[in-house]
């Protein structure tokens, strides 16, 4: 047996039988199934998966013989149980077992009598059992019953796959256009958006604008200015909090080609004056005319905050600039760093119950430019002035003002003891 020819069926390798070990061995020592592509450690593992345990080796129907002659998935035999070929298989196999066995019992009962010697003895087969019979045609009955049933299954299943087709088609255009409603709904929120952005920013500039006429409504070109404060408690507690310490107040003019300035105040101090003081500065602003205008400024500022009763005890406070600091230098930005008088005023008299310094929620500071050095007593008296009144009766008042002064102070002479030095 060890010479006998033989063909490798895994390649297309011949020879003895006393060599197909060693080829094995050689070339086959990991096969891998044609079927599954699993790999394996020897032929023999191999074949038992593909006898036994391969799911996608192909096999036949055990009705082969009687219609179902295609080779088949293993793991596919199941569905083809359901097909309408291997039930057309089990009708056509039990009508042939009931055609056969009808031409048997009709060739029985074909036979003749047989005498048998030395008795005389007449033996007929029997026919076929009525049972058996009766068994198979209900057999057959109920595979017919079964193969309408799966024949009416098989139109729902169609019908049903149809509908499914359908249901998916309708769902793919939906999901179409909810894409098409989502980008859509996508740009119009972009849209909004967008003319939200534009509307924050028009109405940005349109309280900007608004700012400036107003500004320029109240502007000032004599250098002076009278500084309206309203909703004082309400910036009171944006200051305390932190959300704004300080507010700037509109800018205004020494003339109509002047320097040009606004204040700064913080309501709750700056500083070391933070929680005690109210915190007043002169702002030194850039202007179209600095080219022609002298710097340093040098002029002294005045700050006056009113008394809005009729006691009429304002608060004023003077300081002169330092030539040295860069706040009175020709400005290279939009503002140059405030500069004033940190403890301004104490809180204790702003915040005090019924303070004549706040009415109505309302404080009132005046910015004065005292270009011609007026002294103390002549300053009073020119902030005292009524505010409404007309910039140059203001000033006619103070001149008169200061004559009299002059006119009231007595001579040198009449201070000098009598008798001489």
């Amino acid at each position: 047996m060890q010479t006998l020819a033989i063909e490798c069926y895994l390649c297309d390798w011949n020879g003895s039988l006393k060599d197909y070990e060693d080829h094995l061995q050689q070339f086959h020592s990991n096969p891998i199934c044609e079927y599954c592509g699993v790999q394996f450690n020897s032929v023999n593992t191999l074949d038992i998966h593909k006898l036994n345990n391969c799911e996608k080796r192909m096999i036949f129907c055990t009705l082969k013989d009687f219609g179902c002659t295609d080779p088949i998935v293993c793991v596919e035999m199941g569905n083809h149980y359901k097909t309408r070929q291997h039930h057309n298989t089990i009708m056509e196999l039990v009508g042939r077992v009931m055609r056969t066995a009808s031409t048997r019992q009709y060739e029985r009962s074909l036979e003749m009598e047989i005498d048998t010697y030395p008795y005389s003895t007449t033996m007929t087969i029997p026919p076929i059992d009525d049972d058996l019979k009766a068994k198979l045609h209900e057999i057959y009955e109920t595979i017919n019953m079964f193969a309408n049933g799966f024949e009416i299954l098989d139109d729902d299943a169609q019908r049903l796959s149809n509908e499914l087709v359908n249901i998916n088609n309708t769902l793919t255009a939906s999901s179409k256009d909810m894409t098409t409603l989502k980008l859509s709904i996508e740009e119009e929120n972009s849209f909004l958006n967008g003319h939200k952005l534009n509307h924050e920013i028009l109405s940005q500039d349109v309280a900007s604008l608004k700012q400036k006429v107003e500004d320029m409504q109240f502007t000032s070109y004599d250098g002076m200015f009278i500084w309206k404060i309203t909703n004082f408690n309400e910036k009171m507690a944006d200051a305390r909090s932190e959300r704004q310490t300080s507010i700037y107040s509109p800018p205004f003019y020494t003339s109509p080609t002047g320097y040009k300035m606004c204040a700064r105040l913080y309501f709750n101090g700056d500083g070391t004056a933070r929680n005690t003081h109210m915190s007043l500065f002169f702002v030194l602003m850039r202007s179209p005319n600095d080219a022609i205008l002298k710097f340093p400024f040098t002029y002294k500022v005045t700050f006056c905050m009113y008394d809005q009763t009729s006691a009429q005890q304002h608060i004023i406070d003077s300081f002169r600039p330092d030539i040295k600091s860069n706040s009175f230098q020709r400005p290279r930005s939009e503002m140059n760093i405030a500069s004033g008088i940190p403890k301004f005023v104490p809180l204790g008299m702003i915040q005090q119950e019924g303070s004549p310094y706040v009415q109505n929620d309302t404080m009132f500071i005046k910015i004065m430019i005292n270009f011609i050095d007026l002294p103390k007593k002549l300053l009073s008296y020119a902030i005292s002035l009524n505010p409404g009144l007309p910039t140059n009766i203001q000033q006619h008042l103070v001149k008169q003002e200061e004559e009299q002064q002059i006119q009231q102070t007595p001579p040198v002479s009449d201070l000098l003891p009598q008798g001489g030095v």
